[in-house]
């Protein structure tokens, strides 16, 4: 793994971080007393029914950072809050994940998120993930072990939302500006060049053959067919922007994600939601009068737009490491250059599996 990760700016501080023997290869974990994690739900000892002592209990938010003291008891291990130091109980994964289990997930009917058509122009995405789409709908996410590291670059910067959130808007202003710390992919599509496209600039080109061949051998992030065409994000072409020096960024379908949260491609991923009802229909119609663009969306597009953002929120928050809401295109601009630039400064506390 290290060989990767000391393609991109920051690697050296994760060796002087760990105390790793090159040859053999061996990665030493901390002791028990050192295990860290960040919970993925909210929690509070007075509404516990089950808790054998309320009062002994410690309360923790979604993405809190908790030290685990003792984890001997199968149902509730003693935790501490790294920032404040409050110390109890806490539900185990185990009995959490027993009572989550008889909890009615959600699920609506309405189709995988993001590859539901719902009008002609919209592609069909048929995404690599897509075997794992109803486990993603159905997994529970409890409690991630996570370990301190001091600053460094991400090797992707991940935006994910609903459709006309802005997405697409944020990561070009990004690339624009910051040309040196910023790249993004270039699309494959198997569709004919016209004639005032170059191979490279906007797609890349080639044969259906070849582009089924390279997605049966698990070659494409995610993938789709639109109007008898295949599209796709080649695997190659992120590690292509990453061994450059820099951070690729991507704005893809949330499934994705289970691919992606992982050490090969150390994302840092951002939620664009979408604002309320009324604040997307004033900024819709302001870009319309603005003459930015020409499609007229209606009340019914809008409300599927914030529909859409909140069932992504919902099913995939464990994945997110910031959420901004997209009421104003500049405000939420500045707020993602500022996340980024914090991860350069600032420790960061990642998943322990990127680091052992």
């Amino acid at each position: 793994m290290w060989q990767k990760v000391a393609k991109f700016k920051g690697a050296e501080y994760f060796r002087k971080a760990l105390l790793v023997v090159e040859s053999p290869l061996i990665h030493i974990k901390p002791p028990f007393s050192q295990v860290y994690v960040q919970p993925h739900f909210d929690y509070d000892p007075a509404n516990d029914h089950l808790i054998p002592c309320r009062e002994a209990g410690i309360g923790f938010k979604r993405g809190d950072l908790l030290q685990i003291v003792n984890r001997e008891d199968p149902n509730w291990w003693q935790a501490c809050h790294v920032v404040g130091g409050a110390t109890g109980l806490i539900p185990s994964q185990f009995l959490e994940e027993k009572r989550k289990a008889f909890v009615p997930r959600d699920f609506d009917g309405s189709g995988i998120l993001c590859g539901t058509i719902t009008g002609k122009k919209k592609k069909k995405m048929m995404y690599l993930t897509a075997r794992n789409a109803e486990f993603d709908r159905h997994e529970l996410q409890i409690y991630e072990e996570v370990a301190k590291m001091p600053p460094f670059q991400r090797k992707t910067l991940v935006l994910i939302g609903a459709q006309g959130v802005g997405r697409r808007s944020l990561k070009n202003r990004l690339v624009v500006l910051n040309p040196t710390c910023f790249g993004t992919t270039i699309p494959f599509t198997s569709r004919r060049p016209r004639d005032d496209e170059l191979d490279g600039k906007s797609y890349r080109f080639v044969t259906r053959t070849e582009m089924e061949a390279d997605v049966k051998a698990g070659g494409y992030l995610e993938h789709g067919e639109y109007d008898g065409n295949l599209y796709g994000t080649k695997m190659d072409s992120i590690h292509e922007v990453v061994d450059t020096g820099r951070t690729c960024i991507l704005d893809v379908n949330p499934q994705a994600l289970k691919v992606l949260k992982t050490a090969e491609f150390m994302p840092y991923v951002v939620f664009i939601a979408a604002p309320e009802f009324e604040t997307l229909k004033a900024m819709h119609k302001a870009t319309v009068d603005a003459g930015i663009t020409t499609k007229q969306l209606t009340d019914v597009d809008l409300r599927k737009t914030v529909d859409e953002s909140a069932r992504i929120q919902r099913t995939y928050n464990h994945y997110f490491d910031l959420a901004i809401t997209n009421d104003n295109l500049d405000r939420a601009f500045q707020t993602l250059q500022a996340a980024v630039d914090k991860l350069c400064s600032e420790p960061q506390w990642v998943p322990v599996n990127w680091v052992y």
